[in-house]
């Protein structure tokens, strides 16, 4: 075998990206001769790439050896950031604590070694994991300055996506989106490695969707679906984790099948032992789609497997309970939820569902639900992300239906309906559309509630959202027929009492006692299963007990 011209053809596999071919001609050629730190290096990296966790660690520990013993150390401390990374990635901890700390008393041998500033992205990251935002902003400053003027094209990139992060942490959303653009761009220049491009891209798309900035996630996506297509034996643990947002994306964009297909690979290729940590949201991910098209029972074991590997179920995990009926466990679930969140941005993520469920409930919790809907519109007016806006003018709607102020609920719930169609985001809007129907028919325009809900369907049915198509169909058939149960007593009562009206103005408007009344709104209840006149009110409008003809 000719040595030189083997190493040579696995370097080129690496710079084409090839990470299988660059991995068995490397490994050839480092049987037949250890090969230098610097092939050491790559070979490593087609590793990771290929998601050979333990082969990356075991070569990046020797190519830092090697380096350090050759007085190479920013070389070293260049390995030693991917080989902390790499441990962390097999949830070795501990580990990678330790190289860090070795990598910390190599760096003092060498002060303003460049490649320090390697050191400070790890301890920034490390800020970022024990949920200490203003350390990881200073942090990430000094490492700014530090690496200001380097010509590292991995390090600048990842200078940029860290100070970013930080930013965000902070509360400051612009600068750090404009950081985070910064070093996209540099990922499609084209001149970073392909573990740091595959990192920032996951960085940078996670960021944007835990701030609703749906369009650049989107804009990301797309160029990193690109990138991985361009490379299909890329299998490593960014691949997963890149598969967990790209799901995400997918579900929002209404491609579910794509999206379980997706989901299901992450969730393979993150319990193989490598980015074990990250599995959960893959899971979670799944669990999302199941629930969302009726698989209860799947959803229930994907959700069981989202804590298994130590990420919340919620909110899913709760509307899950909600569609099945166990409206307390849901209420419980979500509060629980609440109470232990404090940062706005997943506050955010939880109020939503926190206003569906508390509606569910009743008059009880009905001003809980109203509260809830006034912190969403805050967060969303101090972040002003698009699909915040919709979030908070959806749940706004919704609260406002409930309490029967139609005429403001319809404007909301058109602005909401609106800025998700803007967004396509078929789901949520054909939600709206259902809400707006219900509007429609408590005003007593049955012929444009109709509409709105025939709309509504054929966007589920599409979808494959069997529990939001049989809800429709529940609201679109023949009240007669489906509530054979209610007395025609009961039913004038009932309307009235979606129309807000008291039990004293039942009893003058049907010339009865209310004493006769209160039993007619007692066996409602138990009838209807609701506890609660604004439950009661919630179901006759639902299910098409407010007709346009009822008394105003």
């Amino acid at each position: 075998m000719d040595w030189d011209a083997e190493v040579g053809r696995g370097r080129e596999a690496v710079l084409g990206q090839a990470w299988g071919r660059a991995y068995d001609v490397l490994a050839q050629a480092d049987a037949e001769r250890p090969l230098q730190a610097s092939d050491v290096e790559l070979f490593a990296e087609a590793a990771d790439m290929l998601g050979r966790g333990d082969d990356a660690v075991a070569l990046l520990r020797r190519a830092y050896t090697a380096y350090a013993e050759a007085g190479a150390v920013g070389a070293a401390l260049r390995c030693a950031y991917w080989l902390c990374k790499a441990l962390a990635w097999g949830g070795e901890f501990a580990q990678s604590g330790a190289w860090l700390a070795r990598a910390r008393r190599l760096a003092a041998t060498e002060p303003g070694c460049p490649e320090c500033a390697y050191l400070l992205m790890l301890e920034a990251e490390l800020h970022f994991r024990a949920g200490e935002p203003e350390q990881m902003l200073d942090t990430a400053r000094r490492l700014a300055e530090v690496a200001a003027s380097r010509t590292d094209a991995d390090l600048a990139a990842g200078t940029a996506m860290t100070l970013g992060l930080a930013l965000v942490s902070n509360g400051q959303v612009a600068a750090g989106l404009a950081e985070l653009d910064e070093a996209m761009v540099a990922v499609t220049d084209g001149a970073l490695s392909a573990r740091c491009t595959g990192m920032i891209y996951c960085v940078v798309i996670g960021t944007c969707q835990e701030l609703q900035e749906l369009r650049r996630a989107q804009e990301w996506s797309e160029a990193l679906a690109e990138w991985c297509a361009a490379q299909p034996e890329f299998t490593g643990a960014y691949r997963g984790l890149c598969r967990v947002h790209r799901v995400a994306l997918l579900q929002l964009g209404g491609a579910w099948p794509d999206a379980v297909r997706e989901a299901r690979l992450a969730c393979t290729q993150l319990t193989a032992g490598y980015g074990e940590q990250v599995a959960g949201g893959a899971f979670y991910q799944l669990a999302e789609l199941h629930r969302l098209r009726g698989e209860f029972t799947e959803a229930e074991q994907a959700y069981r497997d989202t804590l298994q590997y130590g990420w919340d179920a919620q909110p899913g995990l709760a509307l899950l309970r909600l569609v099945r009926g166990r409206r307390d466990a849901a209420t419980a679930a979500i509060r629980r939820a609440l109470a232990e969140t404090t940062e706005p941005m997943r506050r955010a993520r939880l109020l939503p569902a926190a206003v569906e469920i508390l509606l569910a409930e009743g008059e009880q919790t009905a001003a809980e639900a109203a509260r809830a809907a006034d912190e969403l519109v805050g967060i969303a007016g101090a972040h002003g992300a698009v699909a915040l806006r919709a979030m908070a003018a959806q749940a706004q709607g919704a609260v406002r239906l409930a309490e029967g102020a139609v005429g403001e609920a319809l404007a909301l719930l058109r602005e909401a309906g609106r800025l998700w169609r803007e967004l396509e985001v078929p789901y949520e809007a054909a939600r709206v559309g259902v809400s707006i129907g219900l509007a429609c028919r408590a005003l007593g325009d049955e012929d444009s509630a109709g509409w709105e809900l025939d709309s509504a369907r054929q966007v589920f049915e599409r979808l494959g959202a069997a529990p939001a198509v049989a809800r429709v169909e529940r609201l679109t058939g023949d009240a007669k027929d489906r509530h054979p149960m209610l007395s025609p007593r009961e039913l004038e009562v009932v309307r009235l009492i979606a129309r807000g009206r008291t039990n004293h103005a039942i009893a003058a408007e049907l010339f009865l006692s209310e004493k006769t009344v209160a039993r007619h709104v007692s066996n409602i209840f138990g009838k209807l299963d609701v506890t609660s006149r604004t439950a009661a009110a919630a179901y006759a409008f639902e299910h098409g007990l407010v007709q346009r003809d009822t008394p105003a």
